[in-house]
């Protein structure tokens, strides 16, 4: 029995280290893909995805550096920007919404900007911001989250119809900080397969 037992613990042990190596090759897959995204150069409209935006009304740290890099690519070639995000139970409005008011206050023309503040997911980001430039005679989007964000959203938006071009904000550089992210970045990717190829209900 006591052999049995060792036998189990040791395949265990091996599927753990196997579930922990195949974890942390995913995780670099996610940062090999996001340094792999060409620069945008050519695009006539702007999607920007939403993040926690804080009970005092303020972006987050992690939406505040989307903006900058949204700020950027507009000034560089000034276009309709979409600002897409819903409400979460702890914010006191809307994402798009505080995304709209602080890029007027960075200097955007406001007439430039358009919140869309009912998506709620990536897919929705996508979608709401898409049809939304359609209507202004854009072809070419821009989509513009955090770094490790981008080729998910890309690929999301590629399976909506999309040709879509990226811009990454970059994220903190702090070991704790990237590794969180990345890591469940990892996962989402787990996620957005098993829908998509398993059909999964998640």
């Amino acid at each position: 029995m006591k052999g049995k037992t060792k036998k189990i613990l040791r395949i265990l042990c091996l599927l753990a280290a196997l579930g922990v190596m195949c974890y942390a090759g995913l995780i670099a897959l996610v940062y090999y893909w996001e340094v792999s995204v060409p620069e945008a150069v050519e695009y006539d409209g702007i999607i920007v995805l939403g993040a926690q935006v804080k009970p005092d009304g303020q972006p987050s740290l992690m939406l505040q550096w989307r903006l900058d890099k949204a700020a950027e690519c507009y000034w560089k070639n000034p276009c309709y920007v979409v600002v897409s995000g819903g409400q979460g139970g702890k914010e006191p409005e809307p994402e798009g919404d505080v995304m709209k008011r602080v890029l007027v206050e960075m200097g955007v023309p406001e007439e430039h900007v358009i919140s869309d503040p009912l998506a709620r997911d990536t897919k929705q980001n996508v979608r709401n911001g898409w049809a939304i430039l359609q209507e202004k005679g854009c072809t070419k989007p821009l989509i513009v989250t955090s770094d490790y964000h981008l080729p998910r959203a890309m690929a999301i938006a590629r399976d909506n119809g999309l040709d879509p071009l990226g811009a990454g904000s970059p994220c903190r550089p702090e070991l704790n900080f990237w590794l969180k992210n990345h890591m469940r970045e990892a996962l989402s990717w787990v996620k957005y397969w098993g829908i998509k190829y398993l059909h999964l209900p998640l």
